[in-house]
């Protein structure tokens, strides 16, 4: 049972919410679940309906992970490219999905791809905001060797997001795999610096050094289990939290 009253309005009001790639992959092989699409939609048009400003850093790893090919002998930044580039595929594809909900959106990338997308333009994604429009960022930050969670931190900071909802397979964060070992210890609550020195899975260092500089704080949730997101924004205890300090 969850140790927060949830409130009756919500406690944000403009988040960013990251998926991977692999995610949207859900029980498929390669490429795009339909049914973890439609739920994850399902999900967004749900808190957008409660009148909260969307974005939507997504990542490119059901298509092409820049860093696997790299280890094979891949030029790394050409890889890297290649994944920024699958990351534009999925979010044309969450684009039509939201859209045939009747919910308004923008793609912007960080590499220009006019024909199907706006580049990357920090003053035109926070008014598409403003204007109730979901802004899906793609491409990464536009360079080789930095991750999608980089470019989630980089994008939640310059838009002035309340928080990053990070999107996983399991409930939280762990000391260990859960799936792997029925002995991992589950926590509620971490500070940036306890992330950092015990080397947890949340983030890349890279990004959780920016959150801590911004101080935005970052909650790692199920994204499979239904009503997890709703649930987050109107104040339920769900997931871990990671922030500056620890209550």
């Amino acid at each position: 049972m969850s140790s927060v009253t949830p409130s009756l309005k919500p406690r944000f009001k403009r988040l960013l919410l990251k998926l991977s790639g692999e995610a949207l992959q859900g029980n498929e092989s390669y490429g795009i679940s339909k049914e973890v699409l439609d739920t994850v939609s399902e999900e967004i048009e749900e808190i957008h309906a409660l009148g909260i400003e969307i974005a939507v850093v997504i990542g490119g790893g059901n298509i092409f992970r820049g860093v696997s090919a790299a280890a094979t002998g891949m030029d790394r930044s050409t890889a890297d490219y290649m994944g920024m580039l699958a990351t534009v595929i999925n979010a044309l594809a969450l684009q039509d999905a939201l859209e045939r909900r009747g919910i308004v959106t923008r793609v912007q990338t960080a590499i220009e791809i006019k024909q199907v997308a706006e580049p990357y333009i920090r003053r035109r994604a926070i008014r598409h905001l403003e204007k109730g429009r979901v802004v899906i960022f793609a491409a990464g930050t536009g360079n080789p060797f930095f991750t999608t969670d980089t470019a989630a931190t980089l994008r939640a900071l310059e838009i002035g997001a309340d928080v990053i909802l990070k999107a996983t397979k399991v409930d939280g964060v762990y000391d260990k795999d859960p799936i792997k070992y029925e002995d991992a210890i589950k926590f509620n609550q971490l500070s940036y610096m306890e992330v950092l020195q015990k080397e947890l899975k949340v983030m890349d260092a890279t990004a959780i050094s920016l959150c801590m500089q911004g101080n935005i704080p970052i909650i790692v949730f199920n994204l499979f289990e239904r009503g997890n997101i709703k649930r987050i924004v109107m104040g339920e205890d769900i997931g871990t939290t990671v922030r500056s300090v620890v209550e």
